[in-house]
């Protein structure tokens, strides 16, 4: 297995994780320049790369549990770029967080977060590793106060709209959750998953006690909506076509009786809802995709193979749903 230190992927698999932890020993064992800070900066006997290299490596360490390589990588970090750089705070914060095994040692990180801000207020990566710490004392309120504050300061950081978003959405508030998420893409407009994830948010709002067919009709359709659209921008996306067959099979079901219910005055009407012939065509191209990817993801052919074995599973669990209900 080949990774580009420097350059990693988003979002590794656990077996990619580990595989760069076991990397760490090798990378530590290199010498690297014996000037101290500051002066260690005006050396050339290590490109940048190097470095973003050490930064991966300390946090799949962290992820994987090699505390101790981590503890060695920081200490690289630390002789290089110094104990006030901001990102290097960061991760002294993040290994503290990792070494604690209590509530009491995370009141103790989040003490040492607090003592760092005071003094530099606009410390981004000590403000999140704050906002990580009351999310893991559950004092989620707090969390989503700071994580606010962070964003009145820089309102164009992707990483805490989402997480902002999924505190909203741990306290069930789905609207705000969305609204997050809806900020993000005015930053990333073309990040797929976050299209989807308020496709799953819509999808999984839908209050069990109502029977409005019009009402179900209109957020299962804009559900329906945000899954198209990540699957304009990725063409290949399981979540995307998941998300479309389920949201096609509830509109399938709803469409006769919301378009009787719906009127060419509706206040709400701004978008026409889909036709029952649209949706069930729909519905057959997310089968016939979400088949092509659990064959082809589970087979591991050249281009397949980066699906979650999980999502692979539960793609194939919905189309037995769907050929066991044909069947009957």
């Amino acid at each position: 297995m080949s990774v580009d230190l420097a350059h990693p992927p988003p979002n590794t698999t656990p077996e990619t994780a580990v595989h760069i932890s076991q990397l760490a020993p090798k990378y530590i064992k290199r010498a690297t320049s014996s000037l101290p800070w500051p002066l260690s900066v005006f050396s050339r006997d290590d490109p940048p790369e190097v470095w973003a290299a050490y930064e991966t490596l300390f946090l799949e360490c962290l992820r994987t549990g090699d505390d101790r390589s981590a503890r060695a990588i920081l200490d690289r970090l630390l002789a290089r770029f110094g104990d006030k750089n901001e990102r290097v705070m960061g991760y002294q914060c993040m290994l503290e967080e990792a070494l604690a095994s209590n509530d009491k040692d995370l009141e103790s990180v989040l003490k040492i977060a607090n003592e760092i801000l005071g003094s530099d207020e606009a410390n981004v990566p000590v403000q999140k590793r704050r906002v990580a710490v009351l999310k893991s004392l559950n004092r989620i309120p707090e969390a989503i106060k700071r994580l606010t504050e962070l964003l009145d300061m820089s309102p164009t950081d992707a990483e805490s709209w989402a997480e902002l978003s999924d505190l909203y959405l741990s306290q069930g508030m789905s609207d705000q959750a969305i609204f997050c998420l809806e900020e993000l893409l005015i930053v990333q407009p073309n990040a797929w998953n976050m299209h989807a994830k308020i496709g799953e948010i819509l999808y999984a709002s839908v209050d069990s006690s109502t029977t409005n067919a019009l009402e179900l009709a209109r957020i299962y359709s804009e559900s329906m909506r945000r899954f198209l659209r990540s699957i304009e921008l990725c063409e290949n996306y399981l979540r995307g076509y998941y998300g479309l067959h389920l949201t096609a099979q509830k509109l399938v079901k709803l469409i006769p009786d919301a378009s009787k219910a719906s009127t060419k005055d509706d206040a709400y009407n701004d978008v026409a809802l889909p036709t029952e012939g649209t949706v069930q065509a729909l519905n057959e191209m997310a089968v016939d995709k979400l088949g092509e990817i659990v064959r082809k993801g589970s087979a591991k052919e050249q281009g397949w193979d980066g699906y979650d074995t999980a999502e692979l599973q539960a793609a194939r669990e919905l189309l037995d749903q769907g050929t066991a209900k044909v069947d009957r």
